[in-house]
């Protein structure tokens, strides 16, 4: 039955959320509210456990040859350990990254790696000895960007769920078993937490869950897209992933320019400044999930447009992204040039 891989492991994570949440009680892995946060009562976390394990079951149950996916579970296996623990006791930003650099060094070890890129016309460009340090900072950056962005109830699984499917469904066209077999099996958990996770949440999936679908995420666009789209294959993997990227691309730029240091936390990330706008939690969510769908469109349609369709594509994904740093203040309230000028044109007239 197609599709069985992905209702399974939905079900399997629907059955296995509760059991989570009152381990995490139990053993005291809660999430308390302070200035920076939105909820306002103590939370259980470590509900990305539900995640994890129900994806494991999926993996063993219908990926053929398991055996060659070890790589991928030897690094999930380090990046959970490193969540798990940040959910109980807190770890300091040094310790986490260290976790997140073993985990890719793991994978890429055991080669999974963005060997090269493709062009138009068919060229390619070969990374050699580049592919290691590339991938290493593929996997970091994707595995902290989709860990920043879980801010609301939901948000995180609910776009980790979009990319998911994207990569999926891409894998599928592409004839890539593999990777579309693990990315339903994510897929499938993810959806089936999101059950307990949407506003109001009853468990958070912490970093326990964060840090493990940002790392499976960024594994499976270097095997699915990084390899196999034959236009410009660097730029379909950030378009998919253009909503997480671009919370973490802007909040570096924000603390460079408000000279600050790039580990300290704020609250003018994506969802933080749509909330400071107006909309309701749930509001925010939605809007972020549909700036998600829209990227992951994009780059369907990027894959499939002739060298002028990709670029009017990218014209417009620059616009799309110019409105959304002016509208929101993704970067401050300071850089919003366009706003700027126009107020300065009605001011005139």
């Amino acid at each position: 039955m197609e599709y069985l891989d992905l209702v399974v492991c939905f079900i399997v994570s629907i059955i296995l959320t509760p059991f989570v949440k009152k381990l995490a009680v139990s053993i005291g892995a809660v999430d308390q509210p302070n200035d920076r946060k939105v909820h306002k009562n103590v939370m259980p976390r470590l509900g990305g456990l539900a995640i994890i394990l129900s994806s494991l079951l999926g993996i063993l149950l219908f990926l053929p040859d398991t055996l060659s996916a070890w790589p991928i579970i030897a690094g999930a296996a380090i990046i959970t350990f490193v969540g798990v623990l940040d959910d109980l006791i807190e770890l300091s930003a040094k310790i986490k990254l260290s976790g997140q650099l073993a985990a890719a060094i793991v994978t890429v070890i055991g080669g999974v790696q963005i060997e090269f890129i493709t062009l138009p016309f068919g060229e390619r460009i070969e990374f050699s000895y580049l592919a290691i340090p590339l991938t290493i900072i593929w996997i970091v950056g994707v595995t902290n960007a989709i860990n920043l962005i879980d801010g609301l109830d939901g948000l995180a699984a609910g776009v980790s769920s979009i990319v998911l499917l994207t990569i999926s469904g891409m894998a599928i066209s592409m004839g890539s078993t593999f990777v579309a077999i693990i990315g339903m099996v994510v897929l499938g958990s993810t959806i089936g937490f999101l059950f307990y996770n949407f506003h109001p949440a009853k468990i958070f999936m912490g970093d326990t869950g964060a840090l493990f679908l940002g790392y499976m995420i960024s594994v499976l666009a270097v095997m699915g897209l990084f390899k196999n789209v034959a236009l410009f294959s660097l730029i379909v993997p950030i378009i998919i992933l253009g909503v997480p990227l671009l919370d973490t691309i802007f909040a570096i730029i924000r603390r460079i320019i408000q000279r600050k240091p790039l580990g300290m936390a704020d609250k003018l990330h994506l969802h933080h400044c749509l909330i400071r706008l107006g909309f309701t939690h749930r509001q925010t969510v939605i809007m972020i999930y549909a700036m998600s769908g829209f990227f992951s469109i994009a780059a369907i349609i990027f894959t499939r447009a002739t060298l002028w369709g990709s670029t009017l594509i990218i014209v417009a994904l620059l616009v799309t992204i110019e409105l959304i740093v002016e509208v929101t203040g993704l970067i401050g309230d300071n850089y919003r040039p366009v706003l700027r000028l126009m107020q300065g044109v009605k001011s005139k007239k």
